[in-house]
């Protein structure tokens, strides 16, 4: 297993869902765990829960503002001099909206969260990661980043850039020591996926869980398990992938809603 002793751990969206589970799994390995979310409470709940909330802090960013992103990756190198792994989790979904229906607002606030959002807290660490010869990024798609039908046309659009960002900066910072992997999720147990009035138990929930092989809501420890694997030494050779862990939904090449 992956041991992150004393590495320093960024992860954005760390207030819940797949975010927080990746500040217990980064902690429960020995990381310095920084929690970023546009929430500052519920960032603060999240370290909290941890074994040793000394090893971690949280600090409120708005992922879509250069501002904000680069004062709080100032705030982690003024206080632990390094930056190991970013885990650029912090997402919106949209209203499922078609190209013709969705409204210039909505469109620019997805696009803003879900893909300049993880650019430009890359574009924010890597100076530190090229002083240190070394450093990970992983960013979080979608099934949606393969496939349409997930979301709506800001959403799909959104998740298919990320995959984008992950080669292109594979391409340009590989042989400088950075790595950058994608993890592109299914259907995963989170609040934001699952949120009133649609909830695990819904008809249309349990309905969907027929429609593809595993049968089964993802867990966001899971996720969290996954990233832990692809930001340590045991991943060293893993470049520019994109990690599908989705119960075998694009497998069975359906949406199942």
């Amino acid at each position: 297993m992956n041991n992150y002793n004393g590495r320093v751990v960024i992860i954005t969206g760390a207030g819940s869902g797949m975010g927080r589970a990746m500040v217990q799994e980064f902690a429960a390995r020995q990381a310095l765990v920084v929690a970023l979310d546009i929430n500052l409470k519920a960032a603060e709940e999240s370290i909290s829960t941890i074994a040793n909330p000394e090893a971690g802090f949280a600090y409120r960013v708005d992922v879509s503002d250069p501002g904000s992103v680069n004062e709080a990756v100032e705030a982690v190198i003024a206080k632990w001099g390094r930056i190991d792994l970013l885990c650029n989790n912090a997402g919106i979904l949209d209203g499922h909206s078609t190209a013709h229906e969705v409204s210039i607002e909505e469109w620019n606030r997805v696009i803003a969260v879900n893909l300049t959002g993880p650019f430009l807290m890359a574009r924010a660490v890597i100076p530190q990661m090229l002083k240190q010869k070394k450093g990970a990024i992983i960013n979080t798609s979608s099934t949606s980043g393969f496939s349409a039908a997930g979301g709506g046309t800001a959403y799909t659009a959104s998740k298919h850039g990320v995959i984008g960002l992950t080669r292109q900066l594979t391409f340009e910072y590989g042989a400088s020591g950075i790595r950058v992997n994608t993890i592109c999720p299914g259907a995963t147990a989170t609040p934001l996926a699952m949120a009133d009035p649609v909830t695990a138990h819904s008809p249309d929930m349990l309905a969907a869980l027929e429609k593809f092989p595993a049968r089964r809501w993802c867990q966001p420890s899971e996720i969290a398990k996954l990233a832990a694997f692809l930001g340590g030494d045991e991943a060293d050779f893993v470049h520019g992938s994109e990690y599908v862990m989705d119960g075998g939904w694009l497998a069975a090449a359906r949406d199942p809603f």
